[in-house]
């Protein structure tokens, strides 16, 4: 069986009120087109073609990655004619799905259901109930229940807009039938358009019966039109992949305040999550982890027995088992921990390696270095390892003392087991076991006086 999915992407999106296209909006990091596209992807034999208009070249630059088939709608002229622009490309025995760009949550299971109610005499369509279904076509049925058309708003009698069942626009049909029905479509509604739920009323004509199913949610079916739904559908979907998590045995201190903007590629036990955390691109997370609040965490690996604490900042980073992050620490890209290791207050490291059992606990900025095992670094210590050109590489070796306030100007190598004296400022390599410093001579002046101000 071949599917071809048709994802109608073409829309302006006026009430964004933005310059970029609607399905540009981000939830979760990722485009509104992108959530539709991975659900449309986990579909086997699955031919993906996307309709574009408004915005065409920014849509299709933005997404160029995808494995699909871009097709532009030169004139908007409505969701039949979106789907007019495909028509040549079918084949007769595909299934033929219809996706929307802007209906960012939709389920792959929901959308299973609805192919499996595709056959040669039927057509699959997706409804949903809804409390308030203004703005949305309705669902004509005859006594029987049987679905015989759908009617837009705009065109809708005064009983017909009493209907609570809404239609969603997604569907599945055959492609032999459908395109027959998009070739007698005509425009001769309030809007002028070519509307592609006038299928439905041509397959009751030609005796095709209409199976419907519904969503889990209605949330599932929501599109975007306007920033206020973006953001309830972003907070629908962070519920969602918080509860996933505390499924999974994750203890969160408040899920209504959490994000993730990714993937857990692996979740150990006994995770405790604390309120306004952010999980980004793809992260691993071991047993025993303890993340503080308003931390950031991307693409990166913690070990077991971690402690990470408020407010810190951690990107391509790994951290080994048993360290203890923060508060307020930033471990920027290619920082790589061993076990036990402990980095505090308003610490920096970027591209630095440090080995187990060190600590580098306050103020301090530690670039492009090697740190060994068992190092202790004083507060206030940096490694001047830029040149305004080029970077240059830092080496502390095992069991070294870098003295408060230091300045390890690279390329260096502090040797084993060496002590850097308090305020010094190191441009040569240093020996093993010894002390180092550099300091101006202090000073006493006798006599000397504060000076005061005169009077007027």
């Amino acid at each position: 069986m071949k599917i071809t999915t048709i994802i109608l992407a073409a829309g302006k999106g006026t009430r964004m009120r933005s310059e970029v296209p609607k399905i540009l909006h981000e939830i979760a990091n990722r485009s509104l087109l992108q959530h539709v596209y991975d659900t449309a992807k986990q579909l086997q034999n699955n031919d993906i073609k996307i309709v574009v208009g408004h915005g065409a070249e920014l849509v299709t630059s933005a997404l160029k990655n995808l494995d699909a088939e871009w097709i532009e709608q030169i004139q908007q002229l409505g969701t039949g004619h979106a789907v007019q622009q495909v028509s040549h490309q079918i084949e007769d025995d595909d299934i033929v799905l219809i996706l929307y760009g802007d209906v960012p949550l939709l389920k792959i299971e929901t959308v299973k259901l609805l192919i499996n109610n595709v056959n040669e005499q039927s057509l699959a369509l997706l409804t949903v109930d809804l409390a308030n279904p203004t703005g949305y076509g309705r669902i004509v049925r005859n006594e029987a229940g049987q679905v015989i058309k759908i009617v837009e708003e705009k065109d809708a009698t005064e009983y017909e807009r009493t209907i609570k069942e809404g239609n969603t626009g997604i569907m599945a049909v055959q492609g032999k039938p459908l395109k027959k029905w998009l070739g007698q479509l005509n425009n001769s509604n309030v809007q002028g358009e070519y509307y592609l739920t006038d299928v439905i009323e041509m397959a009751v004509a030609d005796e095709f019966t209409v199976i419907t199913s519904q969503p889990q949610t209605e949330d599932e079916v929501l599109g975007v039109n306007n920033r206020i739904q973006l953001s309830h559908l972003e907070r629908v979907y962070q519920q969602e992949q918080a509860n996933k998590l505390m499924e999974q045995g994750v203890t969160m201190r408040d899920p209504l305040r959490f994000d993730q903007r990714g993937e857990m590629v692996t979740l150990g036990q006994d995770i405790e999550i604390d309120i306004n955390v952010i999980l980004e691109g793809k992260n691993q997370i071991g047993s025993h982890v303890k993340i503080g609040a308003n931390t950031q965490i991307k693409n990166s690996i913690i070990g077991d027995h971690v402690e990470i604490l408020a407010n810190c900042v951690i990107e391509d980073a790994f951290i080994g088992a048993g360290s203890r992050i923060g508060p307020y620490a930033r471990l920027r890209p290619e920082s790589v921990l061993a076990e036990n290791v402990h980095i505090g207050n308003f610490v920096e490291l970027k591209k630095t390696t440090v080995a187990a059992g060190s600590k580098i606990n306050h103020l301090s900025y530690i670039g492009d270095t090697a740190v060994g095992a068992q190092v202790n670094i004083g507060a206030g210590t940096i490694t001047c390892n830029y040149d305004g050109v080029n970077k240059f590489k830092t080496i502390i070796e095992d069991g070294a003392f870098i003295g408060s306030n230091s300045q390890l100007v690279a390329p260096v190598i502090i040797g084993k087991n060496a002590t850097i004296g308090a305020g010094s400022t190191i441009t040569k390599d240093t020996p093993d076991n010894q002390l180092t410093l550099s300091r101006a001579k202090q000073m006493s002046i006798a006599g000397w006086q504060r000076p005061v101000k005169k009077e007027k």
